[in-house]
């Protein structure tokens, strides 16, 4: 009896739809018929516009598509951190753009791997230092390289072609990558895609989806059927029924507004990180490309309307009374399950986290993986669905408490925005984390080998968040273990063959800025502009 998988339907298109069309074509290898049913009508989000460095290697080096090809395509950029500003002071929401680029309060998280030294995190030696009032230099920068290149609106990479001097992410148009992925699925994969409206689910008796059918009278039959409608949910929720579990709970944070603004890249180069301003409820994104940047306001209902966020958002760049701004609602939490019998809900449709650490996307192409890792035949065996599921859970609950941690730790308390935060429910995974940075215990044991890390996506797929990114947060707002790591008391050796990292962090930081081309430069070539 064959009881393999024969047809996968897919409801929606977008960055979620063709990126999980895409790779499900990749992993089955062709075996399996693929259509993506996508309404014209329906217009796609467009917010998540940043990524994640493992993006290149789990997804598109995957199917096999150069890097220098999709960034064309898709008006890319470099990104090697999250540069957050005014988290510790108040005052953005009534200052203009011109006002906080100028203010000493900011802090990176760079996507370097942080060195070790006696397999003990720079992190920690960074500690015993400032206890022992040897240095008053912020972590990022006593750690990383990166923070002298992006200061210096450099690129990560040369223009010969070599590997990367950084580590980095994208920023890019998410409505282009989705183009260019449908581009590629329907070209080189045999992916179809049916430009139609659902307006019918067909189940069995044992409640499994059989077909969708639309409403230009097609009647689309599957074995699978992959939701990636977006916040309506339509399968996962709407059909199958599936609880959305609401996190307001953890982030106050539900709405946006959002808009793209001209940029002078002669005047002003292009910064190669995304920046995060804290504003009176919430904070504003912005996302430098070439000859524009993309931004928006995130900030919760409860203390802000519409309209007064629009104004704090408008005052702060300028922006002309013409404006147009994109209005959003999200929803922030996950479904209980994201996989319910032969329906598996992908991207926003399965869960959703405020586009604080840029998680969006990485969500989606991580969730397909899964699938593909875990994928079934005709009798669904529950293990792998469970498996899955759970997955999927413990990566959303991770990122959950880790983008909570920035609002809980941030000492703002000047409007009642920020006083809430404080108030909010801490899980016992992310106080746990606090507890060991104030007791100076390594959070994530280091990466033994950086090449090893990021080319094993599981590894970073299972730490995510590595001992780094947590100290670049909790020590950026000002957090400062009680004492630091004990058993360093104890290593006289260790902690003085650690000065020959920090060393070396300080000699590649001027040999960066004195090699690497300007950001401008180096997309003006990229993308044949100059």
């Amino acid at each position: 009896m064959n009881d393999r998988i024969e047809n996968i339907v897919i409801l929606g298109g977008g960055t979620a739809g063709w990126m999980a069309a895409a790779y499900l074509g990749k992993a089955l290898q062709g075996t399996v018929t693929i259509t993506v049913l996508e309404a014209p009508t329906i217009p796609r989000i467009g917010v998540g516009e940043a990524t994640v460095p493992n993006l290149q290697r789990a997804l598109f080096d995957y199917l096999g598509l150069a890097e220098e090809d999709w960034m064309r395509e898709c008006n890319a950029s470099f990104k090697m951190a999250v540069k957050f500003v005014n988290w510790r002071t108040p005052g953005a929401g009534e200052a203009t753009a011109r006002e906080w680029q100028g203010r000493p309060d900011h802090f990176y998280h760079p996507f370097g791997l942080l060195p070790a030294h006696d397999q003990i995190p720079l992190s920690h030696y960074w500690s015993l230092r400032v206890a022992q009032g040897e240095t008053t230099e912020p972590f990022d920068y006593a750690c990383f390289p990166e923070t002298a290149v992006m200061d210096a609106k450099l690129a990560p990479r040369r223009f010969t072609g070599e590997r990367a001097t950084n580590n980095y992410a994208w920023h890019f148009d998410a409505r282009l990558v989705a183009d260019f992925l449908a581009r590629f699925a329907t070209t080189k994969q045999g992916v179809v895609h049916v430009q139609d409206e659902m307006t019918e689910v067909l189940r069995d008796e044992s409640g499994f989806i059989t077909a969708l059918r639309t409403k230009g009278g097609k009647l689309l039959e599957g074995d699978l059927f992959v939701d990636c409608s977006g916040f309506r949910g339509l399968l996962i929720n709407q059909e199958m029924a599936e609880p959305f579990i609401d996190m307001s709970d953890h982030l106050l944070c539900d709405s946006a507004v959002a808009t793209s603004i001209p940029h002078d890249d002669d005047a002003n180069g292009i910064e190669p990180y995304t920046s995060s301003i804290a504003m009176s409820s919430g904070w504003s994104w912005k996302i430098p490309m070439l000859g524009r940047f993309g931004t928006g306001y995130v900030y919760s209902s409860a203390f802000a309307d519409k309209d007064a966020a629009t104004e704090e958002f408008s005052q702060m760049w300028d922006l002309p009374e013409d404006t147009r701004f994109n209005h959003i609602r999200f929803r922030v939490g996950r479904n209980r399950r994201a996989w319910v019998k032969n329906c598996v809900s992908i991207g926003l449709a399965s869960c959703f986290l405020e586009p604080l650490e840029s998680t969006g996307i990485y969500f989606t192409y991580a969730a397909i993986h899964q699938l593909a890792k875990h994928f079934p035949n005709r009798g669904f065996d529950q293990t792998l669905v469970d498996r899955f599921n759970r997955e999927i859970e413990d990566m959303f609950d991770d990122t959950r408490d880790f983008l909570q941690a920035h609002f809980y730790l941030s000492p703002r308390t000047d409007t009642p925005f920020w006083r809430a935060n404080k108030e909010l429910y801490l899980t016992d995974n992310i106080r746990e984390k606090i507890a060991m940075f104030k007791a100076g215990v390594p959070i994530n044991p280091p990466a033994s080998d950086e090449a090893t890390y990021y080319g094993n996506f599981e590894a970073e797929f299972r730490n995510f968040w590595t001992n780094g990114s947590y100290y670049c947060i909790f020590s950026g707002m000002g957090l400062q273990p009680d004492h630091p790591l004990p058993v360093l008391t104890y290593k006289p050796e260790s902690v003085q063959g650690a000065q020959q990292l920090f060393d070396a962090v300080k000699q590649k930081q001027r040999e960066l800025v004195e090699t690497l081309p300007t950001m401008h430069e180096y997309l003006k070539r990229l993308h044949g502009a100059g």
